[in-house]
């Protein structure tokens, strides 16, 4: 089993709307930010944020790559994420297997037809970032509420596209199990069946985040509540299958005071610390 984590424990993503609420050393283990919104930031902002990489372990989830776009790469975008990473010590660099482009942004992440074409397509675009940045990316499962099909192309499941292009890239993933869990009630499949697999040597570290109940069958991925206890065991599930890896709390909107978001940091803690049984995915 992989045990070479960037990381390690229980993180939170650091958003600007904290500044100025002190987070001491010992309350998380690691932070997160999109580089998007910090690169080039200068001031006390600036100053705020180097801080930080100064104090905490952190990794960067990208908002922009828009890995599955049918435009060019930005290349000037990946140049800049590579300078980003080296000037700040980030640890890992992740992104969402999605696109959010096509001349112009989209200012939303959609999904990419589960195809043989789309896998050759989009693992050659990370092959292409990775050489750029002289280092692996992790790759998200991301949410979903439409799967768009192509005309006389084989489709795929969301498992089989999302390990194959894995694969066929050679990169790792960032385990989102919100998305999980949110994309096995829309689109109605086992979120276990999903999670068990996953190759377990490919993952760097998971989120875990809140979502909006729009109905009984249709859950929307917004960051911006509190974990739900479904979420939590599918967590725990995950823990039980691949061992404790390294968790971060996603919340960007109605966040709450920092002490409240502390408080699933610690419950993320106490199920990491909690799980002692053998990884099931090491006795098959």
């Amino acid at each position: 089993m992989n045990r070479n984590y960037p990381v390690e424990g229980a993180g939170l993503g650091l958003r600007r709307s904290m500044m100025g609420e002190e987070l001491l050393p010992g309350a998380v283990d690691f932070l997160e930010v999109a580089p998007e919104n910090w690169i080039g930031v200068g001031g006390r902002f600036g100053r705020w944020f180097r801080d930080y990489t100064e104090r905490f372990p952190f990794v960067i989830h990208g908002l922009s790559l828009s890995i599955g776009s049918p435009a060019a790469l930005d290349l000037e975008l990946v140049k800049s994420v590579r300078q980003f990473i080296r000037q700040h010590n980030i640890r890992c660099y992740s992104e969402h297997l999605s696109y959010c482009s096509d001349h112009g942004h989209l200012y939303d992440l959609l999904p990419i037809p589960f195809t043989g074409e789309a896998v050759h397509y989009v693992a050659g675009r990370i092959r292409q970032v990775q050489d750029v940045l002289e280092q692996r990316i992790a790759m998200e499962n991301v949410s979903y509420y439409a799967a768009p099909r192509v005309e006389g192309e084989r489709e795929m499941s969301e498992l089989e596209f999302l390990n194959a292009v894995l694969e066929e890239a050679d990169c790792d993933l960032l385990l989102d199990v919100n998305n999980i869990y949110v994309n096995s009630i829309n689109h109605r499949y086992d979120p276990l069946d999903f999670l068990y697999g996953l190759p377990a040597e490919r993952i760097r570290y998971a989120h875990v985040a809140g979502h909006f109940d729009e109905a009984d069958d249709l859950k929307v991925d917004t960051h911006g509540a509190p974990v739900i206890d479904p979420v939590w065991q599918l967590l725990e599930r995950a823990y039980e299958n691949f061992g404790p890896i390294p968790t971060l709390l996603e919340r960007d909107f109605n966040i709450p005071p920092l002490p409240e978001l502390l408080e699933e940091v610690r419950l993320i803690r106490q199920r990491q610390a909690n799980t002692v049984a053998e990884p099931l995915h090491a006795l098959r």
